[in-house]
């Protein structure tokens, strides 16, 4: 089949956006803002420029505060100084005809106290250490024992996200994803596995989406709703989350994110760089529950994209390594041409090499 006459390619509207395609570049942690600032720089800006042809880009996670870190030199959106580095950034976007949402995280328990002001215990919704690991001065360390928010504070946090958008707007982004997914803060509200609280943000399932929806209402005031997704990995056990039953857990939540009309879902189908799994959960009843776009995302290449969009079973689909290696992705996949592999070495940290040095499919075939 002829890529240029496939949907995958045609151009999409998500609310008042008109997407040149309906390729997704997914969020990549790349660890590689500014250190001392965690602005992005102008290498960010470079990195994100070359991939500006897909439909959209959503930028590598922001926190949405000091205390939402859980990496080192991970990017910020919460200072002047961040504000004015993405600034760059999109401008850059904007002037080469892409659009890019910007990820906004709170990584909860998935930090160490080397990265927490003062020395702090993370924050969580419960005080159950994540079985995991994050990236600190000196390499990749076991997470801290966090300690659970009070209910009262859980209001902050929700006004911290408030404010990141705020921001985000500020800083010229076209709108917002927040990171619902891989075991971050928001999941480990969502989850009978990280949140065992007896206030109103814990037990039952309206309980536990309840922060969720808070930090969409809050967003949704400096945000059209239509601007506004969220990812989620309904089944992806990343960063040691787990919920026992996660198909009515994520019906409840889509079903009142469609009542705020958002304007997609960015849904990771099985686990985290594992394969695709459509038998322990029904990705199609939340595509049928939710008014909005359907982004799909997980392992993803060129025919089953196409089969995909085609089928009406999402309405975008995301990518992630690849576009790592392949700054011209799009082009690629209306060629069917071969792609770059990708150097795992050079994802998290680092400098040019691994980021901004991968070839274009017309360098490559230029006649030396």
């Amino acid at each position: 089949m002829s890529l240029d006459s496939s949907p995958l390619l045609a151009p999409f509207r998500l609310g008042d956006l008109e997407l040149k395609n309906r390729v997704v570049m997914a969020p990549l942690t790349r660890n590689r803002a500014t250190p001392g600032t965690d602005a992005p720089r102008e290498l960010n800006a470079r990195y994100y420029v070359q991939r500006a042809s897909a439909g959209l880009l959503v930028s590598e996670g922001s926190q949405v505060s000091r205390e939402g870190q859980g990496y080192l030199w991970t990017p910020g959106v919460y200072t002047e100084a961040q504000v004015e580095g993405w600034r760059k950034v999109t401008g850059a976007v904007h002037a080469a005809g892409g659009r890019i949402f910007i990820q906004l995280w709170h990584v909860g328990r998935v930090s160490h106290v080397s990265l927490q002001e003062g020395g702090k215990a993370p924050v969580a919704p419960s005080a159950i250490i994540a079985r995991t690991k994050t990236f600190i001065e000196g390499g990749f360390a076991e997470t801290s024992m966090p300690r659970a928010l009070e209910t009262e504070e859980v209001k902050r946090v929700v006004a911290d996200f408030g404010r990141a958008a705020a921001n985000a707007k500020a800083a010229g982004f076209d709108g917002v994803e927040i990171h619902g997914a891989n075991g971050y803060l928001v999941d480990q509200f969502l989850r009978d596995g990280s949140n065992k609280r007896e206030d109103i943000y814990g037990g039952s399932i309206e309980n536990r989406i309840r922060f969720a929806l808070e930090v969409v209402d809050a967003i949704a005031r400096v945000w059209p709703s239509s601007r506004i997704g969220i990812r989620m990995a309904p089944v992806s056990p990343a960063n040691d989350i787990a919920d026992s039953n996660p198909q009515a857990l994520f019906g409840a939540l889509v079903e009142k994110l469609s009542e705020r009309k958002i304007g997609y879902i960015h849904v990771v189908e099985g686990q985290i760089q594992g394969p695709r799994d459509y038998a322990s959960f029904d990705y199609a009843a939340l595509r049928r529950a939710f008014s909005g776009a359907y982004i799909a995302n997980n392992g993803y290449d060129r025919d089953s994209a196409i089969e995909a969009v085609r089928d009406g079973r999402a309405d975008l689909v995301a990518f992630g390594r690849w576009f790592i290696s392949n700054p011209d992705l799009v082009e690629r996949l209306r060629r069917g041409a071969e792609l770059n592999a990708f150097d795992r070495a050079t994802f998290y940290g680092g400098g040019e090499a691994g980021y901004t040095d991968y070839p274009t499919f017309a360098a490559a075939v230029e006649p030396a």
